[in-house]
């Protein structure tokens, strides 16, 4: 059995509030996790357990921002080709209809919005139908 060294340090109240905590969860003593923490931090390979670890949040982070950009892109793409596809297909209304035209598109616009509610509550989302493998375009 091999004999300890005893350290008394000085700690903030809220560190030493969550090394109790973490103490208490763990059912291990205070004195453990600070000895298991200050070893690893001591450890000549922390700094490279450190730097896996912050390249794999990044990875995450980065395959999110990829997903997040090309879900944008594809609502832009959706709604333009849409405004192009209107607007290139919809005729005028002649004077004497508009008034009843445009009490119609609100009563459309409202139906609209109400089934655009239903589908982001229950899905299927369209950036689901679309396939997730695509290759990159030059820009």
């Amino acid at each position: 059995m091999s004999t300890k060294t005893p350290l008394s340090v000085y700690l903030d109240p809220e560190l030493m509030h969550a090394l109790a905590a973490y103490a208490d969860r763990r059912g291990k003593s205070r004195s453990l996790i600070a000895e298991a923490a200050i070893a690893s931090f001591l450890s000549p390979d922390a700094d490279e357990q450190r730097e896996a670890a912050i390249a794999k949040r990044l990875d995450r982070i980065d395959r999110r921002m990829t997903r997040l950009e090309r879900d944008t892109g594809i609502g832009v793409e959706m709604i333009a080709l849409f405004v192009r596809f209107w607007l290139s297909n919809t005729p005028a209304p002649p004077e004497a209809e508009r008034a009843a035209m445009r009490r119609q598109g609100g009563d459309r616009y409202d139906a609209f919005i109400e089934a655009l509610g239903r589908r982001l509550a229950k899905g299927p989302k369209v950036r689901q139908e679309i396939g997730e493998d695509f290759p990159p375009q030059e820009e």
